[in-house]
């Protein structure tokens, strides 16, 4: 069986969770073909790998949503759009049922052009429509140039020449979807989408607090990421959600309940039996770790924030912030900001084994303002580690528990609210007990519910049930590589 995995945005080009989640799988699975459909940038990233590719991987292509500058010589002869295509473009952009495959078989065409349709006669009347319906108050100029930067990346989707698989496996909606539902219209199999958090309500978030986009046309973005994962959830086979909550907003944005599954993320909790405790020089230390990509959506500075607040209270504390270095730019402000407020012990370490550094905790810490279940909180929890984290994603579920009565791993706050999170700090600064008996309760959530052999249990029944759908064979020999799949 021939695997296509969709990703945007990482896998294999950032380290981070879903990247690692991707890397282990693949490698799981030594036997099966694989190929990567990457959805990056630009061409600037082409074939900049952070991962080693596994041998089973056979091709990668990749599709860049900012290929070009698009304005330019028109091409010659344009391909117009008989009416039903017309249609099927107006409804998409009214949010009414669309025929997506006629827009599908349209763009597939030779010789159809992103310029000629974006500066042409059909998609300026399908605005039009658009705008006069529910619009006419503002400037039909800009509405019409945000159009085109709307629909851009997605005509540029559409165009994709994608390869031909029997499982095509998304990572989450949005431009991954719909080129998971192209290739499910154009090749058949089966498609599957893996939600490591709920992509809509994360762009969703980004553009709320975005300011290159104002006013209702931040609406008008969300809508489209609304649409895009509408299509994915209607088309999918199956729809991995790892918790409740989840569960809960992928059906409200158009799941059908009937497709849906929640199959948790997992860890091998073996590998953090034996790693290393306290070293000599962390003896006088109360050690406060954060294993992160250095980005943003961490919330970087909140935590140094946070922490230089803490360290004022309590002079034993040191921050270790443990990851890749994501954005150039927004690390030098971290870097910065620790000048600025003069905070000393915090140690920026690059990305690094972390299993070397997790049993010199005496806490770990997470402020970021989007996730959907951390890696990190399943490594502290099997190194017996307490848990401070911001109330996002399934954070509040992990460190409270779900589906057991073990008690608080951990404390959780609100998002980027520096006070409480200084204070969740001192706390368990201040009391050992408490720190060793979450560690406990959190070390016992994960041995129940989160081990990866769970996880690699559950992919593995789906995986063997599409193929015998599709009656191909699917080998599942476990190999060696079934230990990789961890954070």
């Amino acid at each position: 069986m021939r695997i296509c995995i969709i990703a945007e945005g990482c896998y294999p080009y950032v380290v981070g969770g879903v990247s690692e989640w991707i890397h282990g799988l693949i490698r799981s699975y030594p036997r099966q073909e694989f190929m990567i459909l990457a959805i990056v940038a630009d061409r600037s990233l082409r074939g900049k790998y952070e991962y080693e590719l596994p041998e089973n991987v056979l091709e990668v292509h990749e599709l860049y949503l900012n290929d070009s500058d698009w304005v330019g010589k028109r091409s010659g002869k344009r391909l117009r759009m008989n009416k039903e295509e017309y249609h099927a473009l107006v409804n998409l952009m009214l949010g009414q049922q669309s025929r997506w495959e006629l827009l599908v078989d349209y763009f597939q065409k030779p010789g159809v052009s992103l310029n000629d349709v974006l500066m042409g006669e059909d998609f300026l009347n399908a605005v039009t429509e658009y705008y006069r319906l529910q619009y006419s108050q503002i400037v039909f100029v800009d509405f019409l140039w945000m159009m085109r930067s709307i629909y851009l990346p997605l005509f540029t989707v559409l165009k994709m020449e994608i390869p031909k698989a029997d499982v095509y496996h998304c990572t989450s909606t949005g431009y991954a979807g719909v080129l998971g539902s192209m290739a499910k219209y154009l090749y058949g199999g089966r498609l599957l989408i893996s939600e490591h958090g709920v992509y809509t309500r994360e762009r969703e978030e980004e553009l709320i607090k975005a300011k290159w986009v104002q006013g209702i046309y931040k609406n008008i973005w969300i809508e489209q990421f609304k649409k895009m994962s509408a299509l994915a959830y209607d088309r999918a086979d199956l729809v991995i959600g790892l918790y409740q909550h989840a569960r809960e907003l992928q059906i409200e944005l158009g799941c059908p309940e009937e497709k849906h599954r929640i199959v948790p993320n997992g860890i091998r909790v073996e590998d953090f039996r034996d790693i290393p405790g306290k070293k000599k020089e962390d003896e006088d230390k109360i050690n406060v770790g954060s294993v992160l990509r250095v980005a943003p959506i961490k919330d970087i500075m909140t935590l140094i924030q946070a922490f230089g607040f803490a360290k004022e209270r309590e002079p034993r504390l040191k921050l270790w912030i443990m990851g890749a270095w994501e954005e150039e730019e927004y690390a030098r402000n971290c870097f910065e900001l620790v000048r600025i407020m003069g905070i000393p012990d915090v140690e920026f370490t690059g990305r690094v084994d972390v299993r070397e550094y997790y049993g010199r905790m005496d806490m770990t810490i997470l402020t970021s303002i989007s996730e959907g279940q951390p890696l990190t909180i399943l490594e502290s929890f099997a190194a017996r580690k307490p848990v401070v984290s911001t109330d996002v994603g399934n954070c509040r579920g992990l460190i409270f528990g779900e589906n057991d009565d073990f008690g608080a791993a951990g404390i959780v706050t609100r998002i980027m609210h520096v006070e409480e999170i200084a204070d969740a700090i001192l706390k368990l600064a201040w009391n050992e007990e408490t720190r060793r008996q979450m560690g406990e309760n959190g070390y016992q959530r994960v041995m129940k519910g989160y081990q990866f052999a769970h996880m690699q249990e559950a992919y593995r029944e789906i995986y063997q049930r599409f193929a015998d759908e599709l009656q191909i064979p699917f080998e599942e020999e476990e190999s060696e590589g079934e230990e990789e799949w961890q954070a």
